[in-house]
C-alpha cells in the first residue's frame, strides 16, 4: 500500500493535503509534515495544504490555502481523519484521485485508496514510515512536524499506542536540527486564563467511587475565564492526574453543540463515543451532543463502563 501511494504521488503534478476539523498536533504534524516532505523531494510539484487554521497551533505552522481551480486534475490526500464529516474543507472530493491515510478505526471507508494502520501511534508516525519506504530526504522542518504529531497523539509517550516503533521513529527524528525546547514550550505553555480554568476544573469536577469522572464547561464559564473552545484542548488530560480516576469526559459548550472529549486509563471508551455521534481511539475519543440533557446519558454510560472494571 505504501508503495502504491508513492507511485500515485509521483503521477500527479498538483497535490492537496487535507486533515480533520478542529486540528490537533497530529493533524498538523501529518498534514504539514507530508507537505514539507513532498516539497523537498518533488520541488517541481505544486503542494497545497488546506483547512481552517487553529490559533493555538500558531507555534507549529499554518496551512497554505488553495483555490478551487487547483483541484482540477489534482491528487488529494486526507490525513488523520476517520470520517468524511470531519474532513476540514469539503472540497476534498473534487480532485481527480483521493487517498485516505489514517490510524483510526476504518469505519468510514472513503477514498479511492486507503492506508489505515490502527497499530500506529499517530498519523505522523505513518508519514515517517512512508518517507522511509520512499527513501525521501527529510529536513529539520519535516522532522519537527512529525515529532510534534507523535508527541501530541501519544500524550508525551504515555498512551498505550506508544510502541517500540514509536520510540525508534522519534530517535531518528531528534537527529535533525530543530529546537525541541521551543517546540515543547509551544505545545504546553498556556495563558494564565487557561491555568485559572484548570484550577476551576480541579475544584469542581465530579468522580464516583468507581473512577468515572466528568466536568462541564458551559459557554458562560468559558466567557468568565476568557478562554476559547480551542484553548481547552490542553486541559483534557488534566483529570487524568486524579488518583483513582478510570475514565472521564470533558463537556465543552459551543454556540450550536456540546463537544465531548473522552479519555480512559484502560476501559475502551470509543464505544461510548460512537453512541453519541463520535468515535476515535479505544482510550481517547470524542463525541457531540446538542442538549445538556444528553450529557446525563453520557455520564451514565461512563459510570456503567467503570463499574464493570
Amino acid at each position: 500500500m505504501k508503495q502504491e501511494i508513492i507511485e500515485k504521488i509521483e503521477q500527479y503534478d498538483t497535490i492537496i493535503i487535507h486533515r480533520h476539523v478542529r486540528p490537533d498536533e497530529d493533524a498538523y504534524g501529518s498534514q504539514l509534515g507530508l507537505a514539507s516532505l513532498l516539497r523537498t523531494n518533488y520541488p517541481h510539484k505544486m503542494i497545497y495544504t488546506t483547512g481552517l487554521h487553529s490559533a493555538p497551533l500558531d507555534y507549529l505552522g499554518k496551512p497554505t490555502g488553495v483555490d478551487d481551480a487547483a483541484y482540477e486534475g489534482a491528487l488529494v490526500i486526507v490525513t488523520d481523519t476517520a470520517n468524511t464529516d470531519r474532513v476540514d474543507d469539503q472540497r476534498y472530493t473534487t480532485g481527480a484521485y483521493l487517498i485516505k491515510v489514517d490510524h483510526h478505526p476504518n469505519e468510514d471507508k472513503y477514498g479511492d485508496m486507503r492506508w489505515v494502520n490502527t497499530d500506529a501511534s499517530s498519523c505522523s508516525e505513518m508519514i515517517f514510515d512512508l518517507a522511509k519506504t520512499a527513501e525521501w530526504t527529510l529536513t529539520a522542518e519535516s522532522a519537527r512536524y512529525l515529532f510534534a504529531g507523535i508527541v501530541g497523539d501519544t500524550g508525551r509517550f504515555q498512551y498505550p499506542s506508544t510502541t517500540e516503533l514509536t520510540f525508534n521513529t522519534v530517535a531518528e527524528l531528534i537527529d535533525y536540527d530543530f529546537d525541541r525546547s521551543a517546540l515543547f514550550n509551544g505545545m504546553y505553555e498556556v495563558s494564565c486564563n487557561v491555568l485559572q480554568l484548570q484550577g476551576y476544573i480541579y475544584q469542581n469536577f465530579s468522580m464516583d467511587d468507581n473512577g468515572a469522572g466528568y466536568i462541564k464547561l458551559t459557554k458562560e464559564l468559558l466567557a468568565q475565564f476568557d478562554v476559547t473552545v480551542e484553548e481547552t484542548n490542553n486541559l483534557v488530560p488534566s483529570l487524568g492526574n486524579a488518583k483513582g480516576i478510570v475514565a472521564w469526559a470533558m463537556f465543552v459548550e459551543e454556540d450550536d453543540q456540546i463537544r465531548i472529549r473522552l479519555r480512559s486509563k484502560g476501559p475502551v471508551i470509543n464505544t461510548i463515543a460512537k453512541q453519541f455521534r463520535g468515535g476515535g481511539h479505544p482510550v481517547a475519543a470524542g463525541a457531540t451532543i446538542y442538549d445538556w440533557s444528553e450529557a446525563d446519558d453520557v455520564i451514565q454510560a461512563i459510570e456503567a463502563l467503570c463499574k464493570q472494571q
